[in-house]
């Protein structure tokens, strides 16, 4: 199997955009003249903003092949892991006031990586499974080489 990328939706930087202008506006239109609301507006934006280019320059959160996993890491930059390193991967799914989020976890080393339904553009259930798959191809393949080492 080829490697397999799972990347944010495309919608997700431009929504914050635009909500970043929206910040902007509405401090135009019903605070000129307070400075705090400025301040507070700047800062809300540029966090905004700062996290729409996270999105733009790392959209591939996470990439898989029989090999191992690439993950991003911090803002933008990018890991690989065998399947030797990785120690569990799993979907925590948890209910809170009737709402139900679910997580993708990658457990490696001293590290977890949390993945969600909108970093991956897919649901973490449907990911999970091609991640066991690629696990699996990798221990037939650690298999098959060791049985022909004997």
């Amino acid at each position: 199997m080829a490697e397999q990328p799972w990347r944010i939706r495309p919608v997700l930087p431009v929504t914050k955009g635009l909500g970043a202008v929206a910040v902007l506006v509405l401090v135009f239109a019903f605070g000129r003249r307070d400075p705090v609301q400025w301040v507070l507006a700047g800062a809300v934006a540029a966090g905004l903003l700062g996290w729409a280019l996270r999105d733009l320059l790392a959209p591939v959160r996470l990439a898989a092949d029989p090999q191992g996993v690439t993950v991003v890491e911090g803002f933008a930059r990018r890991r690989w892991l065998s399947w030797a390193e990785i120690e569990r991967v799993r979907v925590d799914r948890r209910e809170r006031l009737g709402l139900a989020t679910a997580l993708l976890e990658v457990d490696a080393d001293e590290a977890l990586y949390l993945f969600s339904m909108h970093d991956l553009g897919a649901d973490p259930h449907e990911v999970l499974v091609t991640l066991e798959e690629f696990r699996a191809q990798w221990q037939s393949s650690a298999q098959d080489s060791a049985d022909t080492g004997r």
